[in-house]
């Protein structure tokens, strides 16, 4: 059998390298082709381009680099059109891996296409879902509440689970291993700033975060700020704290085994007394590790402008949306500001456990305690092509 599978981002690597392990777990011949990062290329994948060059966010961001992005996706139809796989495996990144698989299908109509990450529907632009139907067999979701979404519009959709829940928590001995390790005393506050994973992120939150962090130190002075970042924005984050209060820790990858990395990063996550975040699955990672959170996320402004308009739902932190609770409290656009957000962190660090129920009814929604979810990602994306068949 053989799979073409696209990823763009470093969440959509982790992804694909669990579903790539599901499936040569069922399917042992498999073989693989595509763009994809690290993880995927360990689990025998080897890339048409980095695919760094696809991690774009935002309608700004994207503009400037349209024709290198639509060569980079011609080069893809091309090698996808000659390969002629059994499944065409997009994840995520729909402004690139919907027309992706719109043109394959023009060049080969039968071309079974499943794709990873339901778009959220859900929260904005509702008529997506339609039109993916005619090109998408398949979405794989993440999250319990996606598939009547998706199949409404015509598309199979299963929930496969979310992988957060099968990530391995640290110890208590490790915990504690990560504060002694980083000088940080046990009675310390250890708040945990986490700005983004993507360049317009980190330039548009890392401010922000620090002058909340400023008014946070004024209250407590001993607290230690942590800052996990990835290998490709190392150096954008290592500069934008040069202008943090507190001698922030940075968590850089670089120079490190990924298993070493991930290990300090779970560490922590699980250490830390509250954590100050931007919106996405990263409040899902603080839930896994039982740490309480407040969100801030702003956008480009014409970003912004366009998605406040449309925006359908009330909070977009996921932990919110997944517990049907409005506990993690957020701030995003205008509200994104330093003095409320300071607010906010000292509110949860008075009352530690407040979020603790909606954590973990959200992990049980997501799917701890079954089967991991690049292996039941796998089984449904074979279903699917017999029941395609």
């Amino acid at each position: 059998m053989r799979v073409f599978v696209v990823a763009g981002e470093a969440s959509g690597d982790k992804l694909g390298a669990a579903l790539m392990a599901g499936l040569k777990e069922l399917v042992p011949e498999v073989e693989f082709h595509g763009i994809g990062g690290p993880q995927m290329e360990a689990e025998g994948l080897q890339s048409l381009f980095l695919m760094s060059e696809l991690s774009l966010m935002g309608i700004v961001e994207i503009l400037p680099k349209y024709m290198h992005l639509r060569r980079r996706l011609f080069e893809a139809v091309d090698r996808a059109e000659e390969l002629a796989p059994d499944i065409l495996l997009t994840i995520d990144l729909p402004a690139f891996c919907v027309p992706l698989a719109r043109e394959v299908r023009k060049r080969r109509p039968d071309q079974r296409t499943v794709h990873y990450v339901a778009p959220t529907v859900w929260a904005w632009r509702p008529g997506r879902a339609a039109k993916m139907a005619p090109i998408i067999d398949q979405v794989l979701a993440l999250l319990p509440f996606e598939p009547p979404f998706m199949e409404a519009a015509g598309m199979r959709c299963d929930f496969v689970g979310h992988p957060v829940v099968a990530e391995p928590q640290p110890s208590e001995q490790d915990v504690a291993a990560f504060r002694a390790d980083h000088g940080i005393v046990p009675d310390a506050p250890l708040i945990l700033a986490l700005p983004g994973s993507r360049g317009g992120e980190i330039k548009r939150l890392a401010p922000v975060f620090g002058e909340t962090l400023k008014r946070l130190l004024a209250e407590h002075p001993s607290a230690r700020i942590v800052v996990p970042t990835i290998e490709a924005k190392a150096e954008i984050m290592q500069e934008a704290l040069q202008s943090w209060p507190g001698s922030p820790i940075l968590l850089d990858p670089r120079g490190k085994t990924a298993q070493a990395f991930q290990a300090e990063k779970r560490a922590a996550f699980a250490a830390a007394d509250v954590a100050l975040a931007a919106s996405g699955t990263v409040s899902l990672e603080l839930a896994a590790a039982d740490t309480p959170m407040v969100i801030g996320y702003d956008a480009n402004w014409l970003t912004r402008m366009i998605v406040q308009r449309l925006l359908l739902v009330d909070t977009v932190t996921l932990v919110n949306l997944v517990s049907e609770t409005r506990v993690v409290p957020e701030f995003t656009g205008e509200a994104c500001r330093p003095d409320a957000l300071a607010d906010a962190v000292l509110e949860v660090l008075r009352n530690p456990f407040a979020q603790r129920d909606a954590m973990r009814i959200t992990m049980e929604r997501l799917g701890r305690g079954q089967e991991a979810p690049g292996l039941r990602a796998a089984r449904a994306v074979l279903e699917g092509l017999e029941e395609g068949r």
